[in-house]
C-alpha cells in the first residue's frame, strides 16, 4: 500500500506544503551566517548542484518525450527560480537579518496567488482575499513595527527591496511548476531545474564576476545541509504539494516556512523576536487558516 492509498491524495498534499515549509523555513538561518563569507552567486548555484545531485537517485530513470511546450517550462522554471530568485534572495541576506527575510518570503503568496489568479483561472472568494490579506497584513507589521509615523519609502533598502523581487521570480517558478508537475515527474523536474540553475550561476559566478572558490572546511557542512533540506527536499515536498492540492492553498501553508524562520533565527541564530514579529505571526497563521476553508478558493474546472 503506498501513501497515497493510505492516507489520501489531498491529505499527503497537505502534509507535503508543511513539510516542505518547515524545511525551507531553516534556509535564510542556515545560510544567513554563510552569505558574509561566501560570495552569495556562488554560494546560490552550490546549493542548486548540490540540490541536483541530492534528487538524482529519486528522478524517473525512464525517457519520458517532451514537447517543446515543456522544454521552454523547464528552462523559464530553471531561470527564475534556480538562478535569478536564489541570487536576488542571497544578495538581498547580506543586509536583512534572517528573521526579516523569512518574514518578507511572505511575499511570495501574494504574488503566487495573483499569478495563479491571472494565468490559471483560480478564483478567490470573499473568505479567501480576506485571508491573504490577512497574511500580507503581518508581514506589513513585522517590517514597519506599525511606526508609520517615522517610516518613509528612504529607509527601504535596496536590498530589502531585492528580497521582494526574489519572492516575484520564485511565484513565477511556483506556477509554471504546478502545471509540469501534472505532465513529469516532481523529482525530475527539480532535478533539471536545479542542475540548469545552478551550473548556469556557477558558470556567471567564475566566469563573468570572476569569484575565487574559496569554501572553508566548517563551511562544507551548512552548505551540503543548504543543498539537501533547504532546497532540494523543500522543492521537491513543495512540488508534491502542488499536484496533490491547488497553487493557492499550497502557497499559502507554505508560508508558515516564515514561523519556522522566525523561531528557528531566535533559536540558533539569537535574533530577537519582537511583540510586533509574534503578532504578526498570529495574524498569518489566521490567514491560513481561512485560506483552507472549502468555500475560500474555487478551483478552475
Amino acid at each position: 500500500m503506498d501513501l497515497t492509498q493510505k492516507y489520501g491524495n489531498q491529505r499527503l498534499g497537505y502534509l507535503f506544503a508543511v513539510l516542505a515549509a518547515i524545511m525551507f523555513g531553516s534556509v535564510s538561518v542556515l545560510a544567513k551566517p554563510l552569505v558574509s563569507s561566501v560570495d552569495p552567486i556562488l554560494l546560490a548555484s552550490l546549493v542548486y548542484i548540490i540540490s541536483a545531485i541530492t534528487l538524482s537517485p529519486f528522478a524517473q530513470k525512464k525517457k519520458q518525450k517532451l514537447a517543446r511546450k515543456d522544454i521552454l517550462l523547464i528552462l523559464s522554471i530553471a531561470i527564475c527560480g534556480a538562478a535569478i530568485a536564489p541570487s536576488l534572495y542571497f544578495v538581498g541576506l547580506t543586509h536583512a537579518s534572517a528573521s526579516d527575510a523569512a518574514l518578507i518570503a511572505n511575499g511570495e503568496v501574494f504574488f503566487s496567488v495573483l499569478l495563479a489568479v491571472i494565468f490559471f483561472k483560480e478564483k478567490l472568494k470573499l473568505v479567501g482575499w480576506i485571508a491573504i490579506f490577512l497574511v500580507l497584513t503581518g508581514m506589513v507589521i513585522v517590517t514597519t513595527d506599525l511606526n508609520f509615523a517615522d517610516f518613509t519609502l528612504q529607509q527601504i533598502h535596496y536590498k530589502d527591496m531585492l528580497l521582494i523581487l526574489a519572492m516575484l521570480f520564485w511565484a513565477f517558478d511556483n506556477n509554471l511548476s504546478r502545471y509540469l508537475a501534472q505532465k513529469l515527474d516532481v523529482a525530475k523536474i527539480v532535478q533539471m531545474k536545479s542542475a540548469i540553475g545552478g551550473v548556469l550561476l556557477f558558470v556567471i559566478a567564475v566566469f563573468v564576476f570572476d569569484v575565487k572558490i574559496n569554501i572553508d572546511a566548517p563551511q562544507i557542512i551548512p552548505i551540503l545541509v543548504l543543498g539537501v533540506i533547504g532546497f532540494a527536499a523543500s522543492l521537491y515536498f513543495f512540488l508534491q504539494s502542488l499536484k496533490r492540492i491547488n497553487t493557492v492553498r499550497t502557497i499559502t501553508i507554505f508560508s508558515m516556512s516564515s514561523v519556522f524562520g522566525l523561531v528557528a533565527a531566535s533559536t540558533f541564530l539569537g535574533e530577537h523576536i519582537s511583540e510586533y514579529q509574534v503578532m504578526a505571526a498570529g495574524i498569518m497563521i489566521l490567514g491560513i487558516y481561512m485560506i483552507n476553508k472549502k468555500e475560500a478558493v474555487i478551483s478552475p474546472a
